[in-house]
């Protein structure tokens, strides 16, 4: 039983891992983006809230189901 438990920490540490490269990776391509077109930074600040709020979703259900 505690082995179980203990995999199932491991693939909460990896869910969360998974979650915090992916929002850095978002943040990084949305900073590129407004520095090589500043016009467009509403857009693409948008587009980054919504798809950071996505991910945190699809992390928080995945930590529920381990």
């Amino acid at each position: 039983m505690e082995e179980a438990l203990n995999l199932d920490m491991i693939g909460a540490g990896l869910i969360i891992i998974g979650a915090g490269f992916g929002l850095g990776k978002i943040g990084s391509a949305a900073m590129e983006g407004i520095a090589r077109q500043p016009e467009a930074a509403g857009k693409i600040q948008t587009a980054m809230i919504i798809i950071a709020a996505l991910l945190e979703g699809v992390a928080f259900a995945a930590l529920f189901a381990v």
